[in-house]
């Protein structure tokens, strides 16, 4: 079986979603299915290109015209999967649903090309409401109007909701899931008595919420403490929200418990996961409108043997002993709660891992994907 994943933009080696995909697409060739990469590029000189794997399918030239075309010409990736019997094609949207997407689409139907395309976040209109920049406020105006015709075009929609239909189109339900060859495991640390290091990665978007442990330190430290906490957040995002947080870090005189060292990858990564003794995941889904997910996030910091909070319900972590629960509200987090529960438990890395192991491998989330479109007479 022969398999193009497309996506509409680059990579970047700090980005947690350019780690998925490629896990993803390493799952799917686990799962026997020959697959490349198609993506957006733009080189040094300024050439936007389409590639493939590391082939240049399609060049459109500098300019605002290329902009333009790497946008709406989808010629030579029709012909190229055409012409090399491609089976199935694996789509992540970006809400880019619009005339040309769609034209594409509906000639992939006719030459009986199977699409099903991932959604990473439903519902997600509620995210575009709190969205500043003009250009992706257009895109969700263009994406809302014409994705149900959209819809109509695709065998199926890949989501980690628990949505059965989604646009009129049957959803296949996965989890994200983790390349456990690729995460690598925190190592035992010894309590210290006297501190606690918390980390959050991500790339930072309001619905994160870590202005809530923001908060919720600025309420801590107006006690004297024994336990001093310190806070690590570690990527890069939303400007807006990031300068948000600087504020609140300067206005409650946090300087000097937390941090943003910006985005870290490879080694860098790693030790920031080994000095961390607690992670921070998700604490604003509900500002976006959203109660039940199965975050990546979460996955990857089980993957790691690091205990955490969040504050969606996640199926898969809600009951597990290492798991502090935050109310999905607007209030502080009570960080005396996190002091608690971190000493009050014995937390072992290796079995953290396990619990997750090997149900929340990508290689067995996307055999499911593979398993419901074979039954629609794919092979």
């Amino acid at each position: 079986m022969k398999a193009i994943f497309l996506i509409f933009h680059g990579f970047s080696p700090y980005s947690g979603i350019s780690k998925k995909i490629s896990y993803q697409k390493k799952a799917l060739e686990q799962c026997g299915v020959k697959t490349q990469l198609c993506f957006l590029d733009i080189n040094k000189q300024g050439f936007h290109k389409r590639m493939l794997d590391n082939e240049v399918l399609e060049n459109y030239g500098k300019g605002i015209i290329a902009k333009i075309k790497r946008r709406t010409k989808y010629s030579g990736l029709y012909k190229y999967i055409i012409n090399n019997n491609i089976d199935f094609l694996y789509i992540r949207t970006s809400h880019n649903a619009n005339p040309f997407l769609i034209r594409f689409l509906k000639k992939l139907k006719r030459s009986d090309v199977k699409v099903v395309m991932e959604i990473p976040t439903f519902p997600y209109d509620q995210e575009y409401e709190m969205i500043g920049r003009t250009a992706d406020r257009i895109r969700f105006f263009i994406d809302k109007k014409y994705r149900y015709r959209l819809a109509k075009y695709l065998l199926r929609i890949i989501t980690f909701s628990d949505d059965k239909q989604i646009f009129g189109t049957p959803a296949i339900n996965i989890s994200n899931g983790v390349d456990f060859d690729q995460i690598k495991i925190k190592p035992q640390k010894k309590k210290d008595q006297n501190c606690i290091h918390l980390l959050g990665v991500a790339e930072i978007h309001p619905w994160h919420g870590f202005d809530r442990i923001i908060r919720g330190l600025a309420d801590y430290y107006k006690k004297n403490q024994s336990v001093k906490v310190f806070f690590n957040i570690v990527g890069f995002g939303d400007v807006n929200e990031i300068n948000h947080l600087k504020s609140l870090i300067t206005e409650n005189h946090l300087e000097s418990f937390i941090f943003l060292p910006g985005p870290k990858t490879g080694e860098e990564l790693d030790r920031q996961f080994e000095e961390a003794d607690f992670g921070i995941a998700s604490l604003g889904r509900h500002r976006s409108g959203i109660t039940h997910m199965k975050s990546l996030k979460n996955r990857e910091y089980a993957a790691r043997g690091l205990p955490f909070i969040y504050s969606e319900t996640d199926e898969s972590f809600d009951n597990m002993p290492y798991i502090l629960k935050a109310p999905a509200n607007e209030m502080p987090v009570d960080i005396e709660k996190i002091v608690q529960f971190y000493y009050s438990h014995s937390f072992d890395p290796a079995k953290i891992r396990e619990s997750i192991f090997p149900e929340l491998s990508w290689k067995v989330q996307m055999q499911k994907v593979i398993d419901d479109i074979s039954k629609v007479g794919l092979v």
